[in-house]
């Protein structure tokens, strides 16, 4: 109940952030269920990345959408970890106009056992699944540029 009241006193554009990120996550989580090859085009240039430049003008937007996404991930009733989290948070900088590139990588724990992460970086800042990716080498990465023809980095 304490949660409801604290998101009833939030501020209008918070709420639509809110709002906005539940939506996308759950979009997010239905792609998930689809096999990656499908999925995969809509992600943007295969093995290619985006700028490390910073647009400081971004900066503050880059904040907003990375925390959405971080509280509304404990309110959903699905799964919605580092994959849900970084396809979700792309999508809304893609409706801003902001180039992301989204990253797969694997590991393995502490019994061999192959893991996986993901997680979305815009300029220099990591908006989802920051934690921890130093311990995933790359296996895949997809570049979000503007217009789909955008600069970026790489072959």
């Amino acid at each position: 109940m304490n949660k409801l009241k604290i998101l009833w006193n939030t501020d209008k554009e918070s709420k639509k952030l809110l709002v906005e990120s539940y939506i996308y996550m759950a979009w997010a989580r239905y792609l998930k269920s689809i096999p990656f090859s499908r999925v995969a085009p809509s992600l943007g240039l295969k093995m290619k990345e985006t700028s490390f430049d910073p647009l400081l003008t971004n900066r503050k937007v880059l904040a907003n959408v990375s925390q959405s996404i971080h509280i509304m991930s404990k309110y959903t009733f699905w799964e919605s970890q580092c994959l849900v989290k970084a396809i979700a948070a792309m999508r809304m900088l893609e409706k801003r106009q902001i180039e992301s590139t989204l990253y797969l990588g694997t590991a393995k724990d502490e019994n061999g056992k192959l893991i996986a992460h993901a997680w979305l970086r815009s300029g220099p800042y990591y908006v989802t699944g920051a934690e921890g990716m130093e311990r995933f080498t790359v296996v895949g990465k997809f570049a979000k540029t503007l217009g789909g023809t955008g600069h970026y980095e790489g072959n």
